[in-house]
């Protein structure tokens, strides 16, 4: 077995795990790390295959075990759930999520062809792709239900970036004091964004782009349509300008998914997913810097986010 670098070696009794998951003369011949993730260790496994051939494996590891049982089994019964869906979401291999047979928790699964892309260029497209494939993943009926969603932020946590207008802040914290309004549960990826889809890597910006892959349902849900939108609209204004989040809320009931039906309620979801990201500015920019848009300094980011939350407050009053 061969390392793209240091880091990538698989600890021992990982590597023993992951052998007794392999078939009959396979065996690990690569690893590489996969950056842009932040709550985990990813990284390639590539297996030798008796044919001679080759296939793709994707490790997953906590080292941080602090909700590590409860993400790897989230993410165990979305992959167990999606299967046959359509969904193009990993295949799950194994899962030991509490280190029973691991140095960390862990989780194996299939690897997906295509790559994420954050680029400006192309954009509107792929907001389409994006919104149609999130109102595939709302449309799902499983058998069973994942845990209720977990909300990220209170009123009382909210960082206010330096700077910003204190006000809109001040009147968008109120707004989520307010009770959670009434909804229909679906089926949330809850991290659904760019950096967790993979598009076909020769055609991330033409009008032949399509996805191959949504990946990371550690935090896979149960709650609002609305929830997942408004996390992903965020995540388009921050990475591409405040005017993509509610640019990616219009193309989401344009592919036919249904928001909540009074705009305050819409609204509700939208600022409660914007204050969310003032305590982990500093995470969410990182991996976009690594993943090449280095103008995304945490600042940066600050800054857009003011912006959006700003613009969320304007369009309430």
């Amino acid at each position: 077995m061969t390392n793209h670098d240091e880091a990538a070696a698989v600890r021992p009794l990982t590597l023993a795990w992951v052998g007794r998951h392999l078939a009959a003369g396979e065996r690990i011949v690569r690893t590489e790390v996969l950056h842009g993730g932040i709550t985990a260790e990813m990284r390639r496994l590539t297996i030798g295959t008796r044919d001679g051939g080759t296939r793709g494996l994707v490790l997953r590891t906590f080292v941080n075990m602090e909700h590590a049982q409860d993400w790897l089994n989230r993410e165990a019964g979305a992959l167990t759930l999606l299967t046959g869906t359509g969904v193009p979401a990993p295949g799950l291999v194994a899962v030991d999520p509490i280190a029973a047979h691991c140095e960390y928790p862990s989780l194996l699964m299939t690897h997906l062809a295509g790559r994420t892309v954050l680029d400006d260029e192309g954009l509107e497209t792929r907001v389409l792709l994006l919104a149609r494939q999130l109102v595939a993943i709302h449309a799902l009926r499983p058998d069973e239900m994942p845990p209720e969603y977990v909300a990220w932020t209170t009123a009382d946590t909210v960082v206010v970036p330096k700077g910003a207008d204190t006000a809109a802040w001040a009147a968008a914290i109120d707004v989520i004091r307010k009770p959670v309004p009434p909804y229909e549960g679906r089926l949330l990826h809850r991290d659904f964004q760019p950096g967790n889809v993979l598009f076909d890597v020769a055609h991330p910006r033409l009008a032949g782009a399509r996805i191959t892959g949504v990946v990371d349902w550690a935090q896979a849900s149960w709650g609002p349509a609305d929830l997942d939108v408004a996390h992903c609209s965020t995540n388009l204004a921050l990475l591409h300008g405040p005017e993509w989040g509610p640019r990616f809320a219009e193309a989401y009931e344009e592919a036919g998914g249904v928001l909540a039906a009074a705009a305050s309620e819409r609204q509700y979801w939208r600022v409660r997913s914007g204050l969310a990201f003032s305590e982990e500015v500093q995470l969410v920019a990182q991996p976009w810097r690594e993943s090449g848009r280095t103008e995304l300094t945490t600042r940066a980011v600050e800054e857009r986010l003011d912006a959006y939350v700003t613009a969320l407050m304007d369009a309430l009053a």
